[in-house]
């Protein structure tokens, strides 16, 4: 907050800055964006006018959002960190008013752009479309002893991709997080609490968790299904 009181009017956390303060990566570096450069003792100024939906308050600061953040960061990082941060977004379901195909189409000749696509399709090679992504989740729990849940199935009047309606689970395939914006965001949070209002149970699972690490998630959902009993502890 200091470097942005310091930077001044319309001054914002941004790049590497904006990266450790959403939990992107780790760096010393002190970055802000502003509408005028002013140079300042340990402070790395860049000089641009954000628009408003590419911005938050954070902690209380001043920040680039996540999307706006990422498409900073590959200007600036490595190929594999890059793909790390992205990683890092997903894990931690942060969202944006714009996702990256949002953002590249607002600044197609932007540095970092190409960075940018070429990290999605690293990351995405071999995601299925939604169809195939259901019938590959009933499959992987057919084969790992888990009961065949329906598939795109109504509850409650909303439709829901895989369900055990006798354990009232319900397992949502999310596409990556990075991706959403704030209107899907708020959207999945208002449908998952009227399930759980309802007394159901949603999971959400994503590709790279399927594929990344399927025994970690059967083992998950046998824990949810009630199927492994276990003592906390």
């Amino acid at each position: 907050m200091a470097a942005v009181l310091a930077v001044g009017w319309g001054a914002m956390l941004s790049h590497r800055a904006a990266g450790s303060l959403w939990g992107l990566c780790q760096s010393s570096w002190i970055e802000v964006t502003a509408p005028t450069r002013r140079v300042r003792p340990g402070i790395r100024a860049h000089r641009a006018r954000v628009p408003s939906d590419e911005t938050r308050v954070e902690r209380g600061i001043p920040v680039t959002d996540v999307g706006r953040t990422l498409l900073d960061l590959a200007s600036v990082l490595r190929p594999h960190q890059l793909e790390r941060a992205m990683n890092e977004a997903e894990i931690r379901r942060l969202d944006s008013a714009l996702s990256l195909t949002d953002l590249m189409a607002r600044y197609p000749r932007r540095c970092g752009v190409a960075a940018i696509k070429t990290a999605l399709a690293k990351l995405e090679e071999g995601a299925p479309n939604q169809n195939d992504f259901e019938a590959l989740f009933v499959a992987f729990a057919r084969d790992r002893g888990l009961p065949e849940p329906d598939a795109n199935v109504l509850v409650e009047g909303r439709q829901c991709d895989c369900v055990w309606r006798r354990q009232g689970v319900i397992v949502e395939l999310d596409s990556r997080a990075f991706h959403g914006t704030d209107q899907a965001f708020e959207h999945d949070r208002v449908r998952d609490r009227a399930l759980a209002a309802a007394g159901w149970r949603t999971v959400r699972v994503t590709w790279r968790q399927l594929r990344i690490e399927p025994e970690a998630l059967a083992a998950d959902l046998r824990r949810i299904l009630g199927l492994d009993f276990v003592t906390p502890g």
